[in-house]
Order: structure tokens, then C-alpha cells, then sequence
């Protein structure tokens, strides 16, 4: 099982390395993670939260997508969701509480969710969930 190691392991790869030999070791860690079989939250947290590798590599929104557009990013987001497939949630061990958010919807959107956890088999926090694990393209986000 999964042994917790507050800090990474070290990065041969510095921030200013290309986007490529970035995702490359970002990748890296990911695999070697993913072999110790983590809860997925871990995993997310380790490689793609906000203090995990991915951000380390990649500070920058830029960077960020960049790295989204890579096939390498694609293999973590596949690792992810099989780790989410084993139905394990967060960490007993405290290291990662449950937040909850609000979102206004309207109603229209409501209802198409439900109908497709339902489609999905699944519930409609588990759909959210997913949906909100992946990359959103810079355009479809509107500004305040």
C-alpha cells in the first residue's frame, strides 16, 4: 500500500526544462506513485494538486496548458480514474478533510446532470467529481 512522503522526491528536471521533458518526469513520478496503489485523492494531490509535482514543474497557467495537451497528461488522468474505480475516498488518516461547495445551477443544467449519473450508473457527486478533475479550455471559461 501506499507509504506517504511529505516531500518529493527529488525533480531531475528543473521549472525551465521544455514542456516535453517536463511531462516527461512529471509522468515519472505519477507511474512510480500509482504502482504503491494510493487512494485517488493522494494521487491527486501528489501529482496534480496544488503543491504536487505537476504545479511544481509548471507554475504558470501557461505551463499548466501545455502540459493539459500532452500525452503524458492524458496516461495521469487514465491513472486517476482508475484509481477512482476502486470506490476508496479520502484518506482515514485525516491528512485530506471533505470540503463541500455550493453551485447554483439552473435548473435545466440540474436536471440534465441527474439524467446523466443516472445513464452512468453512478451518483451525481461522483459525476461532478469527474467532470470537474478535467482540463476546461481557457475559452469556455466566461470573465466576470
Amino acid at each position: 500500500m501506499y507509504e506517504s512522503t511529505q516531500q518529493l522526491p527529488h525533480l531531475s528536471i528543473h521549472r525551465g526544462g521544455t514542456t516535453d521533458n517536463r511531462a516527461q518526469e512529471i509522468f515519472r513520478h505519477a507511474q512510480d506513485l500509482f504502482r504503491q496503489q494510493p487512494d485517488w485523492v493522494t494521487f491527486f494531490r501528489e501529482v496534480l494538486g496544488v503543491d504536487g509535482i505537476a504545479r511544481r514543474l509548471c507554475p504558470s497557467t501557461k505551463d499548466i496548458t501545455e502540459l493539459e495537451q500532452t500525452r503524458e497528461y492524458g496516461e495521469i488522468q487514465q491513472m486517476l480514474a482508475k484509481l477512482r474505480e476502486k470506490r476508496t475516498g479520502v484518506p482515514s488518516d485525516g491528512t485530506e478533510p471533505t470540503r463541500v461547495i455550493t453551485v447554483r445551477l439552473p435548473k435545466s443544467v440540474h436536471e440534465f446532470l441527474r439524467n446523466e449519473a443516472h445513464e452512468r450508473k453512478t451518483s451525481m457527486n461522483k459525476l461532478c467529481i469527474s467532470k470537474l478533475l478535467q482540463m476546461v479550455d481557457e475559452g469556455l471559461i466566461p470573465n466576470d
